[in-house]
């Protein structure tokens, strides 16, 4: 049973060492096979983390297999600090994706978005100013308005009954409250009269496909949107991930506890 710990974590390592090698090689795809700027910018995130999952690996691999128990202890020290990183975003994570739901539109299948529903953190650190530019072009590259402008053709009726994603509905179209004329997915005519209502959506509105609502804030919402969903499910995940890493930790306090009898068992016996 001692020496079930020590091989068992030593194995738990192997397969995180495994798995940052692969998160490694997606970063580098990322950096020379990227088809967009935005594909790009995953590469340093995915490039840090993988550095940093393959060295806790190595440290409990060679701590529980070579019985060093100080790698051990600074194995047990980093992954305290995993646990309690863990714990606090997933909470922060909760906290800072309370707020925000969409609007139901009568007659229609989908919601539309307002960025003031959404926590004041994530409208600063998230959309404003120069990162919100950033996330546009990513928008723009990725197309995301493109599916619905190909049925040239659809009435009016279909398009007001689809099921928009929060994107599509903040960025690819106008808000319903400005009072467009729907002639495609994509194209919309402003009334001689003007919007209905002078909002500032409505005059960013444009039909060029390269613009759209791009610059709206409720395309802000419907990223935010997208981005409470995600965030939501990866703090459910992390709850998970969580319990994993104290059983690890548990089991690396029992191999370093098992290193240290060992050492002081060998001591004992030269002395």
């Amino acid at each position: 049973m001692a020496r079930l710990s020590n091989n068992l974590i030593g194995f738990l390592n192997i397969l995180t060492a495994v798995l940052s090698i692969f998160i490694i090689v997606i970063g580098f795809f990322f950096k020379f096979k990227g088809f967009s700027e935005c594909q790009k910018l995953l590469q340093l995130p995915l490039l840090i983390f993988g550095a940093f999952l393959l060295f806790v690996s190595l440290l409990g691999l060679i701590g529980s297999c070579c019985r060093v128990s100080y790698l051990l202890c600074f194995y047990l020290f980093v992954m305290f600090l995993l646990i309690v990183a863990t714990f606090v975003f997933t909470i922060f994570a909760f906290v800072v994706t309370n707020k925000g739901v969409g609007k139901v539109i009568s007659g229609t299948g989908y919601k539309e978005y307002k960025l003031g529903d959404y926590s004041n953190w994530l409208q600063k650190h998230v959309v404003d100013g120069d990162k919100w530019n950033k996330i546009k072009s990513c928008l723009i590259d990725a197309q995301v308005c493109r599916s619905l402008g190909q049925d040239a053709n659809q009435r009016t009726s279909h398009f007001y009954q689809k099921n928009l994603s929060p994107i599509q509905s903040g960025c690819c179209k106008p808000p319903t409250y400005c009072k467009f004329i729907y002639k495609n997915a994509t194209f919309w005519k402003v009334p001689r009269s003007g919007p209905a209502v002078p909002d500032s959506d409505c005059t960013a509105w444009s039909n060029q496909q390269q613009t759209l609502c791009y610059g709206c804030k409720s395309c802000k919402a419907g990223f935010l949107a997208n981005l409470r969903t995600g965030w939501r499910k990866i703090a459910i995940v992390n709850i998970s991930v969580l319990v994993f890493i104290m059983l690890v930790y548990t089991i690396g306090c029992c191999a370093y506890r098992n290193s240290r009898e060992d050492r002081y068992r060998y001591q004992g016996a030269y002395h």
